[in-house]
């Protein structure tokens, strides 16, 4: 089968990005051919097609900058033409979309159904029914307000980056794309990260319960690591942003004084927040920075708990799937996708999403597990991890539903 995976980014920005790698990684180690199509970025990696890629805001020049940045951010004419090139020459069995809007825009949804190529979505945030894409207002509160179709509550609620004008071009292409590009027209199927993630899109876009669907957990490759001595601290990794919720993290780990705590990554918010620790005389917190590959690996599976404190509808997080894969549990909010796959007493620890008092509880709680329920926690992670996030259960799963979308082609 020859297999087209289209994303915003050619390089890990974040997890929607490992899923798209792991996934064309998957699909060639099984034999399929792989097409990648993004745009331009001078963080990509090397790809030997890159030249039918579009131009980015990254890597786009010139005076007329700022006004070509906004006219792609509706449609990107480039990215059309270019895939329609690509899709010409190569002809694709079957398209699978990760991370577009706002991007490569719904121009390449357009371009797919013209040329007969079934597209296949995946939501791996809440972009369709919500401007911002993580239902949460500018006031840091989690809002369903829009409904799907309200998209003027973005603007009235600065839901974009606390910028009014960045708000309404979110609003516009919103309304803008369920006129003349809606998802349920131009797609052929959609692959729903989390159960969470089906219920949100089918309440708000009822339209979409039209086309095939599966819920497909994300996975991870075999991490390498085998098991290992544990250390004593709670880990944090991922984007510093304050939907992630680390600022009650910190205010945690102030009730917990005598626990390390390790914070790995970087974001918006990352001086904001060693200001926030200091300021706490939170000396048993550590920022590591930004970690990769064997070095961060390790960090995962050493780490007494990873914790995952978000404060938005987090969708099926990379960071727990690889946390269980290395064998170590998870502390996560009660929120989003979440509740799904922390399983209280058998992978880890739930509390309530923006409550520093029951986070600082919950770990206590952790930290108090008998050493015997503790390596049985451990195992049970490995164990969970292989049954709903190896590769060969998303590959099934996978071309389970590319055929389907092909035969009804």
């Amino acid at each position: 089968m020859k297999i087209l995976q289209l994303n915003a980014f050619h390089y890990r920005k974040g997890g929607s990005e490992a899923v798209y790698f792991n996934t064309s990684r998957l699909l060639r180690g099984h034999g399929h051919e792989v097409i990648n199509f993004a745009l331009r970025w001078p963080e990509n990696e090397p790809y030997e097609h890159d030249g039918y890629f579009a131009e980015s805001k990254g890597s786009r020049t010139g005076r007329l900058k700022p006004l070509r940045d906004i006219g792609t951010y509706f449609y990107h004419r480039e990215a059309a033409r270019k895939l329609r090139e690509l899709i010409r020459r190569e002809r694709p069995d079957v398209a699978q979309i990760h991370l577009i809007w706002g991007q490569l825009s719904p121009s390449v949804l357009r371009v797919l159904k013209q040329e007969g190529v079934p597209a296949i979505l995946t939501t791996h945030d809440y972009r369709m029914v919500c401007p911002a894409s993580i239902c949460r207002n500018g006031r840091g509160e989690v809002c369903e307000q829009c409904e799907g179709r309200k998209f003027y509550k973005c603007v009235s609620n600065t839901c974009c980056k606390g910028s009014k004008g960045l708000s309404v071009m979110m609003a516009a292409e919103q309304y803008l794309r369920n006129l003349v590009f809606h998802p349920a027209r131009l797609a052929s199927g959609v692959i729903y990260v989390s159960d969470f993630a089906r219920k949100l899109h089918e309440k708000y876009m009822p339209a979409i319960k039209q086309l095939p669907s599966a819920r497909i957990y994300n996975f991870t490759p075999p991490v390498g690591v085998s098991e290992v001595a544990k250390g004593d601290y709670i880990l944090f990794f991922g984007r510093l942003s304050a939907e992630k919720g680390v600022k009650t993290l910190l205010e945690a780990a102030g009730g917990c004084k005598d626990v390390p705590f390790k914070i790995v990554g970087t974001g918006p918010i990352e001086a904001e927040l060693k200001q926030k620790a200091t300021n706490l005389g939170l000396s048993n917190v550590e920022f590591v920075g930004y970690k990769q590959g064997a070095e961060l690996q390790r960090l995962v599976a050493e780490a007494k708990f990873i914790v995952v404190p978000s404060e938005w509808y987090e969708n099926n997080p990379m960071t727990i799937i690889e946390a269980y894969a290395a064998g170590t549990p998870a502390i996560g909010a009660e929120i989003g996708g979440i509740p799904e796959i922390v399983l209280p007493g058998e992978t880890g620890f739930r509390f309530k999403p923006g409550d520093a008092q029951s986070l600082t509880e919950v770990i206590k709680r952790a930290l108090s597990v008998p050493e015997a329920d503790y390596a049985q926690m451990c195992k049970r992670c490995r164990e969970y991890a292989a049954e709903n996030f190896s590769p060969k259960s998303a590959y099934r799963n996978l071309i389970a539903i590319y055929e389907e979308v092909i035969k009804r082609k």
